[in-house]
């Protein structure tokens, strides 16, 4: 029986020359150690390369431009990381520093506001005081104009009025505790209270001294009708009882309010040149005014003498009211009228301030905005100080 041929086993390696072997397995080594520098993935499917977990598909470096600089890696990653430092040879250009413009009306020395001497009633708490005085505060004003004395009478209790005409005040409801309170809650928040000696030394029939006035000789002839529909009569300072009565009622009140910051008389301390007669009285004027200041310095040294009148010219024209030379602290031109607003200009930059209503609210911009202005007070002639401190306050916030 023939022999048959036998199946040869095992997969034939055996006859593979092992030179064979060995190069194979050598290149097979040099392939997998070198697979992410040649990127063997490229060329093969990206499905299959996909699925080889030792071949990884990237993408070609870029090539970095001359102008670009490649960070070596640091060799000690934990190391906080510290900002480059600028070549010498590069510009750095820093943004510019835009400093917030301030407010103009802030920088002003006196942001004043009057408050009228009827303003306040016997409902007026100590809390309700406090309350109104930071309200100004907020609103942006550093200083209370505050109505104390008007019509030859005083708001608060005065031995000078009870011994010279038998009654203690103008009627009306003003308690004691009412200014000293507001001139300690101002203080604390950084204000000033301007005491306001309004209608200086007029009168007209309401004041409680009139009929005695009159009996004693005190007015000067004639009506003052300085204001259309309003009847004045002027006390005559050359009388040397109204003279004492003036500078003894000053003298009193800033030794009863120590703390008060000032005083402010207005332009009804003045003779309106319509008075009958062709008679000069700048100089008895000037004489009692001085006399009144040096009196209220000596009892109160601390205090100032303000004025809020017409401008210097037209003071010493119209009112025999020549304050230049009084020897006053500080001065105001009231300016309530369109008519010459322009024209007060000149002499208000060359003093303390402008006093302004609520009808030249359209100025206050341009009134703030000029530094040689260097206070503004405002005068609410509707009687609504707090409804104009917020006007003012929207204006110029």
């Amino acid at each position: 029986m023939p022999q048959s041929k036998k199946k040869p086993k095992g997969c034939g390696c055996s006859s593979i020359p092992l030179s064979v072997i060995f190069l194979l397995f050598g290149c097979g080594y040099f392939l997998f150690t070198q697979r992410n520098n040649l990127n063997l993935g490229q060329w093969l499917p990206s499905e299959l390369a996909n699925n080889i977990p030792f071949l990884e598909v990237t993408a070609p470096e870029p090539v970095p431009s001359p102008e670009m600089t490649i960070q070596p890696a640091s060799p000690l990653p934990q190391a906080p990381l510290v900002a480059p430092t600028p070549s010498p040879s590069a510009t750095v250009i820093a943004s510019p520093v835009v400093a917030p413009k301030p407010n103009s009306w802030q920088t002003k020395t006196i942001r004043g506001i009057y408050i009228s001497r009827y303003q306040i009633t016997n409902n007026a708490s100590e809390e309700a005081i406090r309350a109104n005085v930071r309200y100004y505060r907020e609103k942006g004003f550093n200083t209370i104009i505050h109505g104390v004395f008007g019509n030859a009478c005083p708001m608060y209790e005065s031995k000078v009025m009870q011994q010279t005409f038998g009654s203690k005040s103008c009627p009306n409801e003003f308690e004691e505790e009412w200014l000293t309170w507001l001139i300690d809650e101002a203080h604390k928040q950084g204000m000033q209270v301007h005491a306001y000696f309004e209608k200086g030394i007029k009168i007209d029939k309401n004041s409680p001294i009139f009929d005695r006035a009159i009996e004693r000789g005190w007015l000067v002839a004639g009506v003052d009708r300085t204001h259309p529909g309003v009847e004045h009569y002027v006390l005559d300072v050359g009388v040397p009882e109204v003279a004492n009565f003036y500078t003894n009622i000053l003298v009193e009140f800033v030794q009863k309010y120590p703390t008060v910051d000032a005083v402010q008389w207005d332009d009804y301390l003045g003779y309106y040149a319509e008075l009958p007669g062709n008679v000069d009285r700048t100089p008895k004027l000037t004489q009692f005014v001085k006399g009144a200041i040096a009196a209220m310095k000596k009892a109160n040294p601390a205090v100032s003498f303000d004025l809020c009148h017409h401008n210097p010219y037209w003071a010493k024209r119209y009112f025999a009211a020549d304050w230049e030379n009084w020897g006053i602290d500080r001065a105001f031109i009231q300016v309530y009228s369109e008519a010459n607003f322009k024209e007060e200009m000149k002499y208000i930059k060359e003093i303390d301030g402008i006093a302004i209503s609520e009808r030249q609210l359209n100025r206050l911009g341009d009134l703030a905005e000029n530094p040689q202005i260097k206070g503004i007070l405002l005068f609410p002639l509707s009687g609504k100080p707090k409804e104009l401190a917020a006007q003012v306050h929207e204006l110029m916030d």
